[in-house]
């Protein structure tokens, strides 16, 4: 039986920035090179950095590994800049590659930082009270032990047409702790998303002419879905955050790859063809930012 191919959508609240490969030039490897040690924290310092460098105006502290790709890679994820090279490139050659590349790192790593510190911002304190993010709108949590809620159940409470925050009930004492909090919302979250994930692929799949076959929840950190061309349709829980135009884009998105499994211009025509304005909404999935889930 063939490879089952399989479409994958990216989650972009939590990426991680590749550079454009760098090939280096050839040169020997230094076998008695060692690697310094474990620098104290520059201006942009990586968790497990084994290097440091002068890019512009900003030290650089990175982790760097010796590996079998045959080209320099650099990545800029939450902990800052890694790098890793071919055993062969000497150190040189590596910090030489740092250098050419030196704008893009230090635009990257604002970029990043900036992004963390939006993150830390939104991060959900677990308590009676807290708002979090629902259907693009704000949705406030409220615990209740009395004997009309089972305990860690929740039950939704509508403020009113087109008013917000509506109210999630949920069935815990006030000083239930944080994780209790946390996962009797997921579990609310959850059945709300299967339902409504399972509408929208209902009212999309017919427009487009594909059928699918089943639908799976992902809690995956770095893709918001994922399309299998025998129907098989996986899509983040967590897109119940965003307004529903937004989640409308996801599900078009991955039922188009059932009909065109690239990402081809013939793809998004046909994305384009249920979604006209989806460029809207693909750049409102990008751009905002939601609360970690711990």
């Amino acid at each position: 039986m063939g490879r089952l191919m399989q479409l994958v959508l990216d989650l972009f609240d939590a990426p991680l920035v590749v550079a454009p490969k760098v090939k280096p030039t050839l040169g020997p490897f230094e076998p008695g090179e060692p690697l310094q040690q474990v620098l104290p924290a520059a201006q942009y310092g990586h968790p497990r950095a084994t290097r440091r460098i002068q890019l512009g105006h900003v030290h650089v502290a990175y982790a760097f590994k010796r590996s079998k790709r045959r080209t320099i890679g650099m990545a800029i994820g939450a902990d800052g800049l890694e790098v890793s090279a071919p055993r062969w490139v000497s150190v040189a050659e590596v910090e030489s590659a740092l250098l050419e590349k030196s704008d893009w790192i230090e635009r990257k790593l604002i970029e990043m930082g900036e992004r963390q510190a939006q993150l830390g911002a939104a991060r959900i304190v677990w308590r009676d009270g807290v708002v979090i993010p629902y259907l693009g709108a704000n949705l406030r949590v409220v615990l209740d032990s009395s004997p009309a809620l089972k305990k860690g159940s929740a039950q939704f409470e509508s403020a009113g047409l087109d008013t917000w925050p509506h109210t999630l009930r949920v069935g815990l004492p006030l000083h239930a702790d944080a994780a209790q909090i946390r996962d009797a919302v997921q579990a609310w979250l959850m059945r709300q998303a299967k339902a409504l994930f399972t509408e929208r692929l209902n009212v999309f799949a017919p427009r487009l002419g594909v059928q699918w076959r089943k639908l799976s929840l992902s809690s995956a950190a770095t893709r918001w879905g994922s399309a299998s061309a025998d129907g098989a349709i996986r899509l983040n829980w967590r897109l119940i955050h965003h307004k529903l135009d937004v989640i409308d884009y996801v599900v078009a998105h991955e039922l188009s790859h059932l009909r065109v499994m690239n990402h081809s211009p013939r793809f998004w025509d046909t994305v384009k063809s249920v979604m006209p304005d989806y460029a809207v909404h693909k750049r409102a999935l990008r751009e905002q930012t939601l609360p970690p889930w711990a």
